[in-house]
């Protein structure tokens, strides 16, 4: 009742985080570079993408996108922080092959595109195409559960689920 009478609404402990690439679930621990697989970023999981576009796994507001393209950050409603990291290395490469289609401050909802990528440059320039997608702020999460393994769809298979705190 003091909800409506002080127009609070209340946030959702529980989301669900949406694949943001199309291609192959990887586990967390089986990403090849120590930073993501030994979770010193957080918790999440990798895709080997079969496409080169990344759309919101989530709705949010952008919070950050890196300079060389690489990367996007997303904060939904409840706090929970979402780091989207396209490829391994790819930092190097200086926004070469990265086309980004936010930008701080903008609002997305699921299955908005965020960035494209050209896989082949990738392949060719980094260590390696799979792509993390880690929650960077673990102490707002009470639980997370990976849903959804094998071909996943950007936008639309259910990857992870998360309640917060």
């Amino acid at each position: 009742m003091f909800k409506k009478l002080f127009g609070k609404e209340e946030v959702v402990k529980d989301i669900e985080i949406k694949a943001p690439i199309t291609g192959e679930y990887v586990q967390i621990e089986s990403i090849p570079d120590p930073v993501f697989a030994q979770k010193m970023m957080g918790d999440g999981f990798g895709i080997e993408p079969s496409e080169g576009l990344v759309v919101s796994p989530v709705d949010g507001e952008i919070v950050n996108v890196f300079p060389t393209k690489h990367a996007i950050g997303i904060k939904t409603a409840n706090e929970v922080e979402i780091l989207i990291h396209v490829g391994l290395e790819t930092v190097a490469m200086n926004g070469e092959g990265f086309t980004t289609k936010v930008n701080v401050g903008d609002k997305v909802q699921v299955g908005d595109e965020l960035l494209e990528f050209d896989i082949e440059l990738i392949k060719e320039k980094a260590s390696s195409t799979v792509s993390p997608v880690i929650i960077t702020n673990g102490e707002v999460v009470e639980q997370f559960d990976i849903v959804g393994q094998g071909s996943l769809v950007r936008g639309e298979t259910t990857v992870a689920k998360v309640v917060t705190k």
